[in-house]
């Protein structure tokens, strides 16, 4: 038998909102956080995941009751859940506070060493869900994952379902020719960090306003003939970061498939695409200057061509106004934005965005 994942799922601040005094002791306090039904019923309806309850709290955190009762509100909880189809396999509430330095407390693990070395689950498959850096800590420490509820990721009961079922959308591809040596790796759903080395810095500054504006996690590391000049460097940066697209998005199923935008201070930046699988460019701007810093103005448009072809998605760009550095990065963060829009899933209608059935 397949060994089985387990989802390790905080309670307070993960299944219910904390309040400021940390202490669920009524039930006017007692509120779910945003998305928690909708999006557990989903997994717990679609996916093979055990659900087991892991809590460290004081106050109603540390009952009174005998071991085979729950408290009121607790009980509540559960019960609130399960009327949506939510059910826990097990529950572990420590009864420590934190100066007790217990192993039972997270992110020790001492409440769940009956999973840890048991061949029937695979720790690795599995998650710790949580909103705080214990939470974190203990997946590390049991060799989990973690899914925390508001990090710097923005992390919601709606990202959660989505990278629980449809996974992550993460892709590296290193492209090596005599002329370059080019290494992206790209993860569609992050937060916009970039680490960019071309060595041309303006290229670099546009490459950067796709991550950030983007809101994707994008490394270039690129090594290129620029003692013959940059046209290598930057034809072959262009196909690896379309590869690089092109499979991180893998079936495409439940994307919103199109995307466009944007003005830019005297210049309007229009960037529209389609990930439907037959690449085609349409270029609409001009350039008066020969270069802006290092990057020759002719490369632009070499650089769309090559980056649709690679990512098989049309590509139709439009660009008016006066300023030459504003008009190319207009167009940069226009399709950064479009971009964005256009790799949006939903799980719910997890679809193929074609009457082809096909993309």
């Amino acid at each position: 038998m397949k060994p089985q994942k387990i989802l390790f799922i905080d309670r307070d601040g993960t299944l219910i909102e904390e309040p400021e005094d940390e202490q669920i002791d009524a039930f006017e306090k007692l509120k779910f956080v945003k998305g928690v039904f909708r999006n557990l019923a989903f997994i717990r309806k679609n996916l093979d995941f055990r659900f087991v309850m892991v809590s460290n709290q004081d106050g109603l955190g540390t009952p009174s009751f005998p071991e085979d009762t729950f408290w009121p509100v607790h009980r509540f909880i559960l019960q609130s859940l399960e009327g949506e189809g939510i059910t826990f396999d097990d529950i572990k509430i420590d009864r420590h506070f934190p100066e007790d330095n217990h192993p039972n407390r997270k992110p020790g693990t001492g409440m769940l060493t009956e999973y840890i070395g048991n061949p029937a689950y695979d720790l690795a498959g599995s998650y710790v869900i949580g909103d705080r850096e214990s939470d974190r800590q203990l997946a590390e420490n049991l060799g989990c994952k973690a899914l925390i509820i508001g990090d710097e990721r923005g992390t919601t009961w709606d990202s959660i379902a989505e990278t629980l079922f449809a996974g992550e959308r993460k892709a590296e591809v290193r492209r090596t020719t005599k002329e370059t040596d080019i290494h992206v790796v790209l993860n569609i759903d992050g937060t916009g960090r970039c680490d960019i080395s071309t060595g041309l810095g303006f290229f670099d500054h546009m490459l950067e306003q796709i991550g950030k504006h983007g809101m994707m996690d994008l490394m270039i590391h690129a090594k290129g003939d620029l003692h013959v000049d940059e046209h290598h460097t930057i034809e072959d940066t262009a196909l690896a970061l379309g590869e690089c697209i092109l499979k991180a998005l893998g079936d495409k199923r439940g994307i919103e498939r199109y995307g466009y935008s944007l003005p830019m201070d005297d210049c309007l930046c229009s960037v529209c695409l389609d990930f439907g699988g037959r690449p085609w460019l349409v270029w609409d701007a001009e350039f008066r200057r020969e270069r802006i810093g290092e990057m020759p103005t002719e490369m632009f448009l070499h650089f769309f061509k090559s980056l649709s072809d690679a990512a098989r998605m049309n590509l139709n760009i439009k660009a008016e106004g006066e300023n030459e550095h504003h008009k190319i990065e207009g167009i940069f963060k226009a399709l950064a934005r479009a971009l964005k829009m256009a790799v949006r899933r939903d799980i719910y209608h997890y679809e193929l965005p074609s009457t082809k059935g096909t993309l």
